[in-house]
């Protein structure tokens, strides 16, 4: 295992955010999980947010002591994504770069707070690609990776205050939240997310004092 700097930022809530043209997805309650394709060795290296580890036999049974309840993720990864992600980078242009990370949400049915149930059925969804250390912009990623399991399109368009009130009153059948993802290229991407009310009275329910800590 290799602990490295935090893999994926941390996205910001609300309170400040740009009113701006963008593309909201839902937000998955899960395990954030990172995974990394490298052109001559293929896909090499996973992990979480703070930690790495090879994706090989030794590395995978590291990966499962240090984190359990994520067993399942590299069996998932490897069934649904690895050969499908591969072919895409190989075959498309704008791919060619030495090393792409790709950023997953590993989760179940009644995954919550990013615990997982060890009898749920799990899955991946793929929400981000990494490009020489930028996130593609999120209208090419809908383009190229729709075919796949990616977060759903819950919105396009401005954000304003009233789409931020509405998911968090729920009218867009969201179980946790958004991520709302805009900019003009890589260089100012930004990204927010919101969250339900019933997803907060949820945590308040579960964690008492210490629900803002699974807060935005």
């Amino acid at each position: 295992m290799t602990r490295i700097e935090l893999a994926y930022p941390k996205i910001p809530d609300s309170k400040n955010c740009p009113l701006k043209k963008c593309i909201a997805f839902e937000k998955y309650d899960g395990t954030n999980l990172h995974w990394v394709w490298e052109t001559e060795l293929g896909w090499y290296a996973f992990g979480t947010r703070r930690n790495r580890f090879d994706l090989d036999d030794m590395g995978i049974a590291e990966f499962n002591n240090a984190h359990p309840g994520l067993e399942e993720a590299p069996d998932i990864f490897k069934k649904d994504f690895a050969s499908q992600l591969e072919d895409i980078f190989r075959q498309n242009q704008q791919y060619r770069y030495p090393e792409i990370t790709v950023f997953t949400e590993f989760f179940g049915s009644n995954s919550f707070a990013g615990m997982h149930r060890k009898e749920d059925p799990k899955q991946i969804i793929l929400f981000d690609v990494q490009v020489d250390k930028n996130i593609i912009m999120p209208d090419r990623f809908v383009q190229d990776f729709s075919e796949l399991k990616i977060p759903r399109v819950i919105y396009r368009g401005k954000l304003t205050g009233k789409f931020i009130d509405d998911v968090r009153q729920g009218k867009y059948s969201v179980n946790e939240g958004v991520v709302c993802k805009g900019g003009s290229d890589p260089d100012n991407l930004w990204m927010v997310k919101v969250k339900t009310n019933d997803y907060m009275r949820r945590l308040q329910q579960a964690f008492k004092h210490d629900w803002e800590a699974y807060w935005e």
